[in-house]
């Protein structure tokens, strides 16, 4: 015959909420030392009952184990903080991507069509030297286009 399952709720009597808070810590208390044991692992159960009252069980050091612990949690909080050097390499990645938006964005409006001049990005090259590259054919610049590398530098 099987159990029937209970609903947990809080319970409304309170010495019936007493006695099942005992037996449940107790039991508690077993699973921890039993998968202690069995595991070899160090276990840290803390519980406070309703009164305020203290219960803990450690199968190693309470001090020890809460170090661990506190010291865990920190390095946890450090590796959700992308590094400096990820972070350098998605900004040099989004650099790059602007500066050909960019180019694309003045070659459409004042290149006309196709060149046969490329321009080569270097790394470090401002846009101003990206449009007098544009412009390398000899032609004097004109104060718009001038106008319009200053708004893009």
């Amino acid at each position: 015959m099987a159990r029937e399952k209970i609903q947990i709720r809080k319970i409304d009597n309170a010495t019936a909420r007493q006695v099942t808070f005992s037996k449940r810590r107790r039991g508690l208390f077993k699973k921890a030392e039993e998968l202690s044991v069995l595991c070899d692992a160090d276990v840290a159960l803390i519980i406070f009952s309703s009164t305020g009252k203290l219960f803990e069980f450690c199968s190693s050091s309470m001090r020890e184990v809460l170090e661990r612990h506190n010291l865990q949690s920190k390095n946890l909080e450090k590796l959700d903080q992308p590094s400096l050097e990820l972070q350098g390499t998605q900004l040099t990645e989004e650099n790059e991507r602007l500066g050909q938006q960019i180019y694309n964005n003045v070659h459409e409006r004042y290149g006309g069509g196709e060149s046969e001049n490329t321009a080569v990005y270097e790394e470090g090259q401002s846009s101003e030297s990206i449009t007098n590259a544009g412009n390398s054919t000899g032609a004097p610049v004109d104060s718009e286009s001038s106008d319009i590398s200053l708004r893009l530098g």
